[in-house]
């Protein structure tokens, strides 16, 4: 079973002075609900949504629990900005996997995290790169 899915919040509004205020397009919305529905179907219940503190990937958060059922705990995680570190959220997910074993985990950040993340949890040793809201 899969635990842990990996992604990318959805298309922002053009770089601005404050990188952290930018906020989903109508087509960044459009693109999360769509995943959403998606995702919903594939992954119908996720225990933990663990999010970046910037304002489109809260965004993009709370248009995937809108489409989640019940129970799913979210949390705003400093480590899951764009520049955060890989293996320090590594560690965060290998804590929580080793009390809950059967935890589902939806993780929503930011290029080029999410690349490295896929990279330092697989065996592939390859760093994808991720479309928006992917």
């Amino acid at each position: 079973m899969v635990n842990i899915v990996i992604m990318r919040h959805g298309e922002a509004e053009p770089p601005a002075v404050d990188d952290q205020q930018r906020a989903l397009t109508t087509q960044g919305r459009g693109e999360v609900q769509q995943m959403a529905s998606w995702l919903a179907q594939a992954y119908p219940a996720f225990d933990y949504l663990w999010v970046s503190p910037y304002l489109r990937t809260r965004q993009t958060a709370a248009l995937m629990l809108e489409a989640q059922q019940r129970g799913c705990q979210l949390q705003v995680m400093q480590q899951l900005v764009p520049d955060g570190q890989a293996e320090q959220v590594k560690t965060a997910l290998d804590l929580l996997l080793a009390e809950q074993s059967d935890a589902r985990v939806l993780l929503v950040s930011h290029m080029p995290l999410v690349s490295f993340l896929v990279e330092s949890l697989t065996e592939t040793g390859r760093a994808p790169i991720f479309t928006t809201a992917a």
